[in-house]
């Protein structure tokens, strides 16, 4: 059986199993405390040398670590993946904007706030971090003007990994209300075939 090494309010950790849930995989989850330091055990290093959750330990022993890295993996050739050439490069090209662009400002804002209960004046990042968070909403309300997914126009792996994050922003002080198209997405996302939401899977 998989096992993935995650944390339950980890918007990447959700990503991944979101994904294997829609998919049908069975799998077994061993709680991770991120805050306490458990990733830097040495035990854990020995599984991901970075660190990091999700790290995800496959049948055959082998380990996937990334969270967007193991999306690509099993979504390849399901529905949730693009199947036309230009398309699965789009994929791509969301996948590592997600990482570079948006994960960088909602999740750590998030993680300021939520996790660590920091305010402005403890986290003097935090107002640099809503200023890239905004921007990268800027960009998603845009794309969604003319379209109710991200690649192709229908759901795949594009919108879990951007969903993650996004739909949990207030968490990081980022407010929605500006953002019609991409709050009307997230119950697009809500809606669709076997969704589980971060605190259920």
């Amino acid at each position: 059986m998989l096992t993935l090494y995650s944390n339950q309010g980890s918007g990447n950790c959700y990503k991944v199993r979101l994904l294997l849930h829609q998919l049908g995989y069975e799998f077994e989850t061993r709680e991770m405390d991120v805050v306490a330091g458990a990733c830097q055990s040495d035990e854990f290093k020995a599984i991901n040398p970075a660190g990091q959750v999700p790290a995800l330990v496959l049948d055959e022993g082998m380990v996937l670590c990334q969270s967007n890295a193991i999306l690509l993996h099993f979504a390849d050739e399901t529905q949730y993946m693009a199947m036309d050439y230009f398309d699965k490069s789009l994929t791509y090209q969301w996948l590592f904007w997600e990482q570079y662009s948006h994960e960088p400002a909602l999740a750590v804002a998030r993680y300021s706030m939520h996790y660590l209960g920091q305010s402005e004046a403890e986290d003097p990042r935090l107002p640099m971090l809503w200023q890239k968070g905004y921007q990268a909403l800027d960009v998603m309300e845009k794309h969604l003007c003319d379209q109710d997914f991200f690649v192709g126009n229908r759901y795949s792996i594009v919108d879990i990994a951007l969903f993650a994050y996004s739909h949990v922003a207030d968490q990081g002080g980022f407010d929605l209300a500006a953002y019609p198209k991409v709050s009307a997405w997230i119950d697009r996302v809500k809606s669709q075939p076997r969704w589980k939401s971060m605190d259920e899977i």
